[in-house]
């Protein structure tokens, strides 16, 4: 992929979507398909989708700006796209924003999901967080809770964390950080909404490996094992939201720069009074 903004329109109707239902309980579908582009599988998500009220939210919106955060902190992570596109779904024909990932596989390597891995290989009693450290993995989980924190991600089940086997070298690894956009303001879907939104609320989460509060979650890292990130500037304001004013207005991006901007305030205040 080249650019990770595409704003001119692109005919994407040929695109076959199936439904996943997203796990987070509210209503509505996050519609997925692929396509095979010079040699490249390439995966496309939308937003939410009901059949009544068609495509709605920001959630791949949301992708792309999780996607530049984690840019400037320095974590792994896939890599997204955002696509404006025309789109058909049950013969009916929608212009909309969608976003667009390779596959993150390496030849030879297939992929499960954390939670059955773990339930697969895990010694009795033995909790998600420590099988994971036993794995060699604390870095990549404590980068993840973190940033999880920043963004109030709220759908990091154990499918939304992925293990990476190489049948040849018999070798296991974490996939990059993948699927955020069940975040920041995703529940809201008006400007009042977004307007009233209490930035720092601590919502109820999933977290496969911790608890259902993000802010909770950060008391699971150590204090002398907070992950080096790059700090977050205010300047940053303008890489993060670069080129998005066609998909979402003023309202929501400075609403979401307020509540990143604020929960890193947050993030590092906790971290300094952990580590004395």
């Amino acid at each position: 992929m080249q650019s990770q903004l595409i704003s001119e329109k692109q005919d994407l109707t040929y695109l076959s979507w199936t439904r996943i239902r997203h796990s987070s309980g509210t209503a509505g579908s996050f519609l997925k398909a692929y396509s095979d582009l010079n040699g490249k599988r390439i995966y496309y998500k939308l937003s939410n989708y009901d059949s009544f009220l068609g495509i709605t939210g920001h959630e791949c919106i949301n992708e792309i700006i999780a996607d530049r955060l984690l840019t400037l902190l320095g974590i792994d992570h896939l890599r997204y796209q955002l696509i404006h596109a025309d789109i058909r779904i049950e013969d009916r024909l929608y212009e909309t924003w969608l976003c667009a990932s390779e596959d993150f596989k390496k030849p030879g390597e297939s992929k499960l999901a954390l939670d059955v891995y773990y339930q697969a290989e895990r010694r009795p009693m033995e909790t998600p967080m420590e099988f994971c450290i036993r794995q060699g993995w604390e870095s990549y989980l404590y980068e993840m809770l973190a940033f999880d924190y920043l963004i109030l991600n709220r759908d990091r089940h154990g499918a939304n964390i992925e293990v990476l086997r190489n049948s040849k070298t018999r070798t296991f690894r974490l996939a990059p950080l993948f699927d955020h956009g069940l975040s920041l303001l995703f529940p809201c879907r008006t400007e009042e909404a977004v307007r009233t939104a209490d930035v720092m609320e601590d919502k109820p989460v999933q977290c496969f490996v911790g608890s259902n509060s993000a802010y909770r979650n950060l008391s699971l890292i150590p204090p002398n094992r907070f992950p080096s990130l790059q700090p977050l500037r205010i300047t940053d304001r303008d890489f993060l939201l670069e080129g998005l004013e066609a998909a979402l207005s003023d309202v929501w991006l400075d609403k979401i720069w307020e509540m990143i901007w604020n929960r890193w305030c947050g993030y590092e205040d906790f971290r300094d009074s952990r580590r004395g």
